[in-house]
């Protein structure tokens, strides 16, 4: 880490990503949301709350989850 007296503020910028490297991100990105929202559905179903699961899996239709009989399934299209 440099001191912020050897950091010249009108120096080398932080490089832009590529269009190829933007979308790497933006995948990562979207699948780490989506594990994220499975292991939140999972949760809700092992403490007994399935209807607040299934509500929260049909109003976010994006995370490709949905909730039967207290089990999280990836939704079938």
């Amino acid at each position: 880490m440099k001191r912020i007296s050897n950091i010249n503020p009108l120096g080398e910028e932080r490089p832009n990503p590529s269009e190829q490297e933007r979308q790497k991100l933006r995948w990562e990105r979207l699948q780490r949301e989506r594990d994220e929202a499975y292991q939140m559905l999972v949760e809700l179903c092992n403490f007994g709350e399935y209807d607040m699961a299934q509500q929260l899996a049909n109003r976010h239709f994006n995370w490709g989850y949905e909730v039967v009989d207290g089990i999280v399934m990836e939704r079938i299209n």
